[in-house]
């Protein structure tokens, strides 16, 4: 294990929730969008994205296993990976009543994005205390890795 191994763990998360935040605002950026892609000929609005984090594995946790003659996952972690980023499929379009728009069908109905931006505030809200948090962790490590230098000096 590295000296550096929990400044390396928080820097995962840091880029994960960076990410997340990233693709929550393209989410309120896409919200009133009409039309973002076209399938089978046809526009349609834009999609709500997500991410998928995972936690990484890594040698550390394995080291621990066989020299504690485990074959579990131990306690220690080493970070996070985002898996994917998925379009939600789910959740249909909403449909707003605008008969004038260029995009809106015979019955004047105009589909929309399917993203709730109630919710992807909420979420950023809460990416953002998360980054926040990483960098308070990563100061944290940092202070201490400098304290124990300092020791060494005298």
């Amino acid at each position: 294990m590295s000296i550096f191994h929990s400044m390396n763990t928080t820097a995962s998360a840091l880029t994960a929730q960076r990410l997340r935040m990233d693709v929550i605002s393209s989410n309120i950026a896409n919200v009133d969008t009409t039309r973002a892609k076209q399938v089978n000929g046809e526009w349609e609005p834009y999609r709500k994205k997500s991410i998928t984090l995972k936690e990484q594995e890594g040698q550390f946790s394995s080291f621990l296993n066989i020299a504690m003659g485990k074959t579990v996952k131990s306690g220690v972690g080493n970070g996070v990976k985002v898996t994917s980023i998925k379009e939600d499929t789910e959740t249909p379009f909403k449909l707003v009543y605008d008969p004038t728009h260029p995009d809106a069908n015979a019955e004047g109905y105009v589909q929309t994005s399917n993203v709730d931006l109630l919710k992807e505030m909420v979420d950023l809200i809460s990416a953002g205390r998360s980054y926040e948090a990483n960098i308070t962790a990563f100061n944290a490590n940092k202070n201490m890795l400098t304290k124990a230098l300092e020791i060494g000096k005298g």
